[in-house]
């Protein structure tokens, strides 16, 4: 693995312990040049994954892309990061297991949606936001009325 303070190849593992509810290795890491210590994270790929756009470009699938997106959706909710991660890995494998390599991002986004309903409403309806690209108040005020559950009849 090379430095990413000096470029040197020759780095040593000092530790290596599972991480994200053992779905991967984290790696401590030592550069014998210069001195630096870094972290690095082993996952396994099932495949290359591919976002087909609504615009029908395609780019290679992101998982920090991924994972950003969500982390600002959960941004000041009490969530514990490690809830957040096993979330993001469950994502993952199951666009990986879907059986195509080409994922509509309309599919990507449904999925984190669901996900993100089951876990943070709040997080959720932010998510929405951007994934529905709202523009007004009424788009958030009629979202959220879709959430509330109707009076019970007798």
């Amino acid at each position: 693995m090379r430095c990413p303070f000096c470029g040197n190849v020759d780095t040593q593992v000092k530790d290596s312990r599972p991480a994200e509810d053992n779905v991967a290795i984290r790696r401590r890491r030592f550069c014998p040049a210069c001195g630096g210590r870094f972290t690095t994270y082993e996952r396994v790929q099932l495949r290359d994954l591919v976002v087909v756009k609504t615009s029908g470009r395609r780019e290679d699938f992101d998982r920090t892309k991924l994972e950003r997106s969500i982390r600002i959706a959960m941004q000041k909710r009490p969530i514990d990061p490690e809830r957040i991660d096993q979330m993001i890995s469950g994502i993952v494998r199951r666009l990986e297991s879907m059986g195509d390599t080409d994922i509509p991002s309309k599919v990507i986004g449904e999925i984190v949606m669901e996900t993100l309903a089951r876990i943070d409403t709040v997080s959720y309806v932010r998510f929405a936001s951007v994934y529905k690209n709202f523009q007004a108040a009424d788009d958030f005020d009629k979202f959220v009325s879709e959430l509330r559950p109707g009076p019970l009849e007798e």
